[in-house]
């Protein structure tokens, strides 16, 4: 396989870097027929199984593997909340640099196997193998290391993942096709989350099982994947364009850098919520740590329920209506409500009512909002760096938001249970996440 080495030297004789980059732009315009039936059912299946391997131990076995460092006396009693800012932090920053940096690679990619195949099967099988060093880790350091090499690995396999979408699915088809892949997503959650309460006792089942199906599933994705190969080998990458791998101009492209801050504000909320919830219910609540998991595996239940009915109709209309702007708006409004009505929830019962509240908003978004980024990129011979850059918005908040929380809520209150303050910071930051929808002018 050969990615961004090529130049101009080593294309067939007498052609020019004009003439193959002609070349590739009409091999990679923008697709008008209907994505094949085979590559979307493996879409939303590989989606599913690779969010059950991934968002499991995310959410509920980062936690566990926290706590068990602390009963292991590798972490002080009352450094679980800071353990976790840390961990979350440095995971997101691989993230987000291996999602740009795997998103560009796959674009230039010349491989005989087509753009995306290699990164997504070979960032799996790393993601697989970061896991078991995770759930084997004696210590936070070892601990963060797998985390931040399963970040990486899953980036690898997801920035070229997603871009088969902008490769694959017409304008026409976007809003149900992404509505689906965002309930296959939460449906990942939900089962992670189940995965995570059966083996709580047991984590190199809980990180490692499901991360070695989701190895096959991608495999069989791949062998369905109708990826084209690209037909002559790009230009060598100067320097230069390796740091504009990281930018996109929002001089050039103003609704695509306000749909980036939109996405940037609402992940920041959510991961707000979610890096701690562990916690939250430990020392707002007061659930008892035994029974933590079986509450968060119940409220995702609840949450992915509402999610997949708000979503699959949201992304429904919106290709109906032809609109996308106000689906995405109103949904980041409503979950800013539920994200500052968390600071006043003081039961199970009332936690498991704003679970609810903020699957329905956060149902509607998913519904429609990639399909508003697709609409919205600025090149689709580009589209995996473009993405790339786009997933910034989704990693860049998982490295901020553990940090800037972890600081709020303990650093704050030496009894780590300052979430009054944190939940305030999150709910603005999503009204800010819909009033930038506004402005956008190239889809309605």
């Amino acid at each position: 396989m050969t990615t961004s080495s090529g130049s101009a030297a080593g294309m067939p004789s007498g052609m020019t870097v004009a003439t193959a980059t002609a070349q590739n732009d009409a091999v990679f315009h923008e697709p008008t027929e209907p994505a094949r039936r085979s590559y979307v059912a493996w879409l939303l299946i590989a989606q599913l199984v690779f969010f059950i391997a991934l968002l499991g131990p995310a959410i509920v076995g980062i936690g566990l593997k926290i706590q068990s460092l602390v009963d292991a006396g590798e972490i002080a009693a009352n450094g679980a909340t800071g353990a976790a800012a840390v961990l979350g932090g440095v995971g997101a920053l691989f993230a987000t640099l291996a999602n740009v940096i795997f998103g560009r690679l796959s674009d230039r990619t010349t491989s005989r196997w087509g753009r995306r195949r290699i990164w997504i099967v070979a960032g799996t099988v790393i993601m697989t193998v970061a896991f078991l060093i995770m759930a084997l880790a004696p210590n936070l350091l070892w601990a963060t290391v797998g985390w931040a090499l399963a970040q990486l690995g899953a980036n690898m396999a997801l920035a070229p993942f997603i871009a088969t979408i902008a490769d694959q699915v017409p304008r026409f088809q976007r809003g149900k096709i992404t509505a689906s892949l965002g309930i296959a997503q939460n449906i990942g959650v939900l089962g992670g989350t189940y995965v995570a309460q059966a083996f709580v006792g047991q984590l190199v089942i809980m990180f490692v099982g499901p991360a070695v199906l989701a190895v096959i599933v991608m495999v069989i994705f791949v062998v369905v994947l109708p990826d084209r190969r690209l037909p002559v080998r790009p230009p060598r990458a100067t320097l230069r364009d390796w740091a504009e791998t990281f930018w996109v101009s929002p001089r050039k492209n103003p609704d695509y850098a306000l749909a980036w801050w939109s996405r940037f504000l609402i992940t920041f909320a959510s991961f707000g919520f979610t890096t701690f919830r562990f916690f939250y219910l430990l020392n707002h609540i007061g659930v008892p740590e035994a029974d933590i998991p079986a509450v968060i595996t119940t409220s995702v239940l609840i949450y992915t329920i509402a999610l997949i009915a708000a979503s699959y109709f949201a992304g429904w209309l919106s290709d109906r209506l032809g609109r996308r702007k106000v689906f995405v708006w109103s949904s980041t409004a409503l979950f800013a409500i539920g994200t500052f009505a968390l600071i006043f929830v003081n039961d199970v019962s009332g936690f498991y009512v704003l679970e609810a509240l903020l699957g329905i908003a956060f149902g509607i978004y998913v519904g429609v909002d990639l399909a508003l980024v697709v609409d919205v990129l600025p090149d689709p011979e580009n589209s995996g760096k473009d993405l790339g850059v786009f997933n910034i918005a989704n990693a860049l908040p998982q490295t901020i938001a553990p940090l800037i929380g972890g600081i709020l809520v303990y650093v704050s209150d030496p009894t780590g249970n300052n979430y009054a303050l944190w939940f305030s910071v999150c709910a603005v930051a999503a009204i800010v996440g819909a009033l930038v929808i506004f402005p956008i002018k190239k889809v309605r």
